[in-house]
């Protein structure tokens, strides 16, 4: 998310050099600040394409994952051009296993892009699933000409992405209102998903109808805040049960993706066009579900999770004990075994179903 602040040694110089002048100061802050947005980055490691600030981070997973991000073309009904959509792909696709998709919550909650993946992803990718972390549009790292980001072009989007990557029914993997974003998905598309789980899901709130009709002025005030560091500390310690020692680095790389040009604009055209709305569309899910919530949830109440169960047709809850709202975050671990449990049981019940069908002989 936020800045770090981290201290370098210079080398040891063979004479004092005399102070800069303010002028020289000026003039070399204006440089960097002009510099295009991520130029530097490639020279360690890092994709051009993200903001200059993921150079401060310290964590290791998170380096790993921003190295492994790219940009792959997807072609959208609503955009001339094909976006440049970010993602981190599966070093190996394998056609004969269903591929786990990866969304990611919103920034109310500190993380919005695929970054928010950076412990569980390995683990799944270890035990031999295809995985992707993909960033919905309008969030993550995709390109700077920003598209339309009402719900509708977000669907539609993920789709073509879809469509044109994965190519067969996913495992859409929805954290908090990233679980809206599945939901809405699944009930326009289910041919596309195989079984839906979801994390600490924001589906039970409607965006208030006033947002629609706010001047675009207080909208961006209200992003300006939503940037700024005093709210992302505030977030992300009640994202978590427990304080991480890696607090301020975990707020670095929750607003990562805030730095970029375009994040204002998109962030603001989502909230006037109204957001998710799904209350409706719970019960027209169809596909078989996870649902995992942290107990000691501090921004979502776990008793939603019991409502949620109740309303989806076919669904299986799990609690993770001392734990809050990103548990894919905080304890990763037992994240991604409640995720690798029931994604086997489910083939140990269709390797049942299968061979308990007795075949039929008939004398011809």
């Amino acid at each position: 998310m936020p800045l770090l602040l981290t201290s370098s040694s210079l080398p040891a110089l063979p004479r004092p050099l005399a102070a800069p002048s303010k002028a020289r100061v000026r003039v070399a802050a204006s440089a960097a600040a002009s510099a295009p947005d991520g130029a530097g980055a490639a020279a360690t490691g890092f994709p051009s394409f993200l903001p200059r600030a993921v150079e401060r981070i310290r964590d290791a997973a998170a380096i790993r994952l921003a190295k492994r991000i790219e940009r792959v073309p997807v072609q959208t009904g609503f955009s001339g051009s094909p976006i440049l959509s970010s993602c981190v792909r599966p070093l190996k696709q394998q056609q004969d296993a269903e591929p786990i998709v990866l969304l990611h919550g919103f920034d109310s909650i500190g993380y919005s892009s695929c970054l928010e993946w950076r412990y569980t992803y390995p683990l799944l990718e270890e035990a031999g699933h295809e995985a992707w972390a993909v960033d919905i549009l309008g969030w993550g790292f995709s390109d700077s000409t920003r598209p339309p980001c009402d719900v509708a072009s977000k669907r539609e989007h993920l789709y073509q992405f879809w469509k044109a990557y994965i190519k067969r029914p996913m495992v859409l993997v929805g954290p908090s209102l990233g679980a809206a974003v599945a939901i809405d998905f699944s009930t326009k598309y289910p041919e596309a998903v195989s079984k839906l789980i979801f994390i600490g899901a924001s589906v039970y709130t409607e965006s208030p109808k006033q947002m629609t009709r706010m001047p675009k002025f207080v909208s961006y005030a209200g992003v300006f805040i939503l940037k700024s560091l005093p709210l992302r500390f505030l977030a992300t310690s009640l994202a978590f049960n427990k304080t991480p020692n890696e607090f301020f680095d975990w707020v670095q790389i929750g607003r990562l993706h805030c730095l970029l040009p375009w994040w204002e604009d998109a962030t603001v055209d989502f909230m006037i066009r109204g957001g998710y709305n799904v209350l409706k569309q719970i019960k027209q899910v169809k596909h078989k579900c996870l649902i995992v919530w942290g107990e000691d949830d501090g921004i979502i109440s776990s008793k939603l999770a019991y409502r949620l169960h109740q309303e989806l047709l076919d669904a299986t809850l799990r609690l993770v004990r001392q734990c809050g709202h990103i548990p894919h975050v905080e304890k990763p671990k037992e994240a991604a075994k409640l995720v690798l449990e029931f994604l086997e049981r489910d083939k140990v019940e269709k390797t049942d179903r299968a061979s308990s069908v007795t075949p039929v002989l008939t004398n011809s």
